[in-house]
């Protein structure tokens, strides 16, 4: 799966009950998770004995987990929710059909990849070590450039905080297009170019 060396394969179920007895979520997580996935299952692990890398202060191996979903889409509150409860890096395959999404949690924000055949993901596994490789991984899946030495923490947060501009910017354009106000339609137009300023714009646009 995923294109990993046969060495990392396993094969170990994750019983939704065992989870639930555990680590307790409340009603309203449960049902949530119970609605949307069928079952859970560790189908990978990379480490220092699976793989020709060295493990890092903090990482000292990845699992993948395969999600086998009763719908379309996984909310992302499900996929927060097993990487809270359980304290390990995961890399979580989201299975539909024949589809995947893969979906990761880093800075409190949880990432997914676009959805495509399962038989056509492939995960490159590069980096120094196991921190460096995970960082990688993360990257792959969230689209995330970090040529130049980037912080990853910090880059999710920046794209994040230009996605979520770029969603007022929008909502206010539309907003702006319905005003009949002209006062109010020109404090609009300024907190519309004040927001695209903020977000590396021209403020002549």
């Amino acid at each position: 799966m995923l294109g990993l060396p046969k060495a990392t394969e396993l094969a170990k179920a994750l019983p939704k009950k065992a989870i639930f007895d555990r680590f307790k979520p409340s009603p309203t997580d449960r049902k949530l998770f119970d609605d949307q996935i069928n079952r859970l299952s560790i189908v990978a692990e990379i480490s220092p004995q699976t793989v020709a890398i060295k493990a890092s202060a903090d990482v000292s191996a990845v699992y993948v987990v395969l999600v086998t979903l009763k719908t379309v889409e996984c909310d992302k509150k499900n996929i927060s929710l097993l990487s809270k409860l359980i304290d390990q890096r995961m890399l979580f395959v989201l299975q539909s059909g024949d589809n995947a999404r893969l979906a990761v949690y880093r800075a409190e924000k949880v990432l997914m990849s676009e959805s495509k055949p399962l038989a056509d993901w492939k995960v490159s596994l590069s980096g120094l070590d196991l921190e460096a490789m995970w960082e990688n991984i993360i990257a792959q899946i969230g689209g995330i450039d970090l040529t130049g030495g980037k912080d990853l923490n910090m880059t999710i947060a920046e794209n994040d905080r230009q996605v979520k501009l770029q969603k007022q910017i929008t909502a206010l354009e539309k907003k702006a297009m319905t005003e009949r106000q002209p006062r109010r339609k020109w404090e609009l137009a300024e907190e519309i170019r004040r927001l695209k300023i903020e977000l590396g714009g021209r403020s002549n646009e």
